[in-house]
Formats: C-alpha cells, structure tokens, sequence
C-alpha cells in the first residue's frame, strides 16, 4: 500500500488543549512516518486534503466488555462461549465505527477473540484483554444465587473465574498471563450486577491481593481492580493496584493516596446511567436495579474528587447488552463535568498511559500507530461533535487503514 499524506488539517496530538496547524502528516505502513512542514520528498504518495478538519487519535475505552451481551450475569454464565464470540464480534465492531480504535476489556475477552482481530478475520478495535476477572467465593462474579449449595463443580464462568487463597491465585495469575492476557482484573468491593456481595464488601484478603501484584509486576504487567467504596479502593492501591475502576463512592483522603501512587481511576458512568434508563426492559435483575441507586448519583461527585485532588483520569463505559450502543454518551457525561480537554485527553493519551503504550497509542506523533479520526469541527470546543450522531466524525482510521469513511 503506498504511502499516505494528509494535509490542510489541524491536529489535536491527545496531549495539548491546543490545535496545531500547518503540519502534514505521512501515514506508511500502519504509523506515523513523518509530521513536518513540509511535503516530504516520498514517491507514489497518495495525498488526501483535510480540508480544515481536525485529525485527533483514535478513542480509546479502557472498560469494555466483549462478552457481556446480556445484562442479566446468570443468564450470561449460562451462554456458550462459541456464542459470547460472535456477540462479542459485533460489539467490537460497532465500537470501531463509533471512533474507539482500541478498548481495554475488564473480564471475558481471550486470546482467541484478540486473534482473529490481529489476523484481519473481522475489523474491530486494538484488544488489550484481562482473561476472566478474579473473584473471591461470595464475591462480584460468584454469580451463584443464595440458595445454592457450595460444591466443587463451579469454579470458572464467562466473564469471571472464583479462586481463592495465595497459592491458588499466584499459579491462577501465571496461568492467565501465559494465555496472552495484557493486564489482571480482580474484584475487591461489591458489585451492582452480582447477587450476593453488598456494594460495601471488603474482598480479598490483602495477602491475597498483594500475591496478583506481584505475579503481574514480574511479567510487567499490572493489576485492574474493581472497586466502589474509598476503603476498597484506598487498600487496593496502597498494595500496589495501578488501575481503580468505577470508584463512585471514593472521597478526598483515598483520592490523595491514589494520586500519591501514581495509580488511575477509570469512571464508567455511562453503565448507570444506562441501566437506570433502560435496565428493566433489558432484563436487569431486581436486585441490580436496587443496588444501582446506591452508586449512580455519586459518579459524578466522585470525578470531582479525583479531579481535585490531582488523580490521572482515564475513561471507561462498562456497558451491557445492547446498552453498548450508548458508549459515545460517556463523553457526554464526562462532559458535563470535566472540560473537552479534560475528556479528550482521558479518552487518548491517559488510557494509553494505563495501557502502557503512552508512544503507540493515543497520541499523533512520528512513530505512533495511525489510528485516528477526522472531525468536521472542533471537538475542543464542542464534544457533541463526536457523541451527538450527528456525522461530524468523517473517518475512522486505524493503522493507516480507513475503517469508516462517509458515505457519498
């Protein structure tokens, strides 16, 4: 494929609240060749004028769920993987053409899905994937009702695997990297989708989670946590937990100690928002619907928090069933709390930082890969270029490669 040069665009880099003009950008291969002034002396260059648009990265949405195709958890444990493929095929899919060139999958996604991706056999978003997530017995995805007896013939389900004590963990760890996985998701509060762990649970012995920092750091890779409370979360990175996700009931003291480690906190307030709207007729259990108001109205509140006290913000959707196709709205949400800057530089440049690939990913820069977007306007000024569905975003490449153009 020959080489590619963009120009008469204005470029947002993912890292400045400023457009740069007067740059043209050579795509060749799948990455950012060169970005100069001017024209580099390249043969055979195909040349596509921007026409003052505004060429941004690709988004890119660090809580995702490939697998998660029904909101009901039990009835989504019951599914047959082959099945939870070819859902997630779709979801993956759809994301691409909504502008996410990469997601980063909190429990379900595997090495087979990340494959057929990598091999072209569908086109769908850069996978960075966790395996199952981790859970205690009685915790976020023990999704066994009360009434059922313990035995030992449930152990693994779709999206999470229960496994307790050190030596279980560490070899559970080891194994799950062995199966490609990017980074380890465990629980250590509560969850809204499970039946039996209240919003407030303290999960995992520290031991226990301090076994899966370990077992990740040695593969230089990191450890995603869900959690809601600011106990939960204030223990989680204190062990050495790089990645808090959700955190709606987090406060100023566990907001300090978050940014004090360096660590991240990925929001999804979309998901709430979501579920309250359209939870019911989706067949959110009762008990879901219930735990939901113990959270949602905090999610706003709780980015204010972390947004004071200094906190790396990364961006995240954690959407169910067909509420998937309400990812963009997170940006709106975001949006009403934090400046376009602010949400664009979560959705680009800082998830890319949490997915260790701050050079590749998330940024326009000489070397990075060309995943990117082009915007009619300008999304720093006005976010609902993007979320509003009204086609402002004219192309999604990735890889230097358009997966999306307009029609016409």
């Amino acid at each position: 494929m020959d080489p590619t040069l963009f120009i008469n665009g204005l470029i947002f880099d993912g890292h400045s609240p400023d457009l740069v003009a007067d740059r043209q950008l050579l795509v060749e291969d799948d990455r950012f060749a060169a970005i100069s002034r001017e024209r580099p002396d390249r043969p055979n260059v195909n040349v596509v004028d921007l026409a003052g648009k505004v060429l941004m990265p690709g988004l890119i949405d660090c809580h995702f769920h490939a697998y998660a195709c029904r909101v009901d958890l039990a009835e989504l444990e019951s599914l047959p993987v082959s099945y939870l493929a070819h859902r997630g095929r779709e979801l993956l899919e759809n994301a691409l053409q909504r502008g996410f060139t990469t997601v980063r999958d909190a429990g379900g996604a595997d090495y087979g899905l990340w494959r057929a991706i990598e091999e072209g056999i569908f086109p769908g978003p850069r996978l960075f994937y966790s395996g199952r997530a981790f859970s205690q017995t009685g915790g976020h995805v023990d999704a066994r009702p009360q009434h059922v007896e313990p035995c030992g013939c449930y152990r693994a389900g779709n999206l999470g695997i229960v496994v307790d004590g050190i030596d279980a963990l560490r070899k559970e760890v080891r194994e799950t990297l062995r199966q490609g996985a990017h980074q380890i998701k465990i629980m250590v509060s509560g969850g809204i989708a499970s039946p039996t762990d209240p919003v407030w649970m303290l999960q995992y012995a520290d031991e226990e989670i301090a076994v899966v920092v370990d077992e990740a750091a040695r593969r230089r890779s990191y450890v995603m946590a869900h959690a809601y409370t600011a106990e939960t979360i204030s223990r989680a990175v204190s062990l050495g937990v790089r990645s808090i996700e959700h955190a709606n009931l987090i406060d100023s003291e566990a907001a300090r100690r978050v940014a004090a480690r360096g660590a991240y906190v990925v929001p999804t307030l979309v998901t709430y928002e979501a579920l309250g709207r359209f939870g019911k007729e989706a067949g959110a259990p009762r008990a879901t619907l219930d735990k939901l108001r113990e959270v949602r109205e905090h999610g706003k509140r709780a980015v204010e928090i972390c947004r004071a006290a200094g906190v790396q913000l990364g961006l995240g959707t954690d959407l169910l069933g067909n509420m998937h196709a309400h990812q963009l709205d997170e940006l709106r949400i975001r949006g009403e709390i934090q400046t376009p800057f602010e949400v664009l530089h979560s959705a680009t440049a800082i998830n890319a930082a949490i997915l260790q690939r701050p050079h590749e990913l998330g940024c326009i820069r000489e070397g990075a890969l060309a995943d990117f977007l082009v915007v009619d306007g300008n999304p720093l000024d006005d976010l609902s270029l993007l979320h509003s569905g009204h086609g402002r975003v004219r192309a999604v490449y990735k890889g230097g490669v358009p997966v999306r153009l307009p029609s016409g």
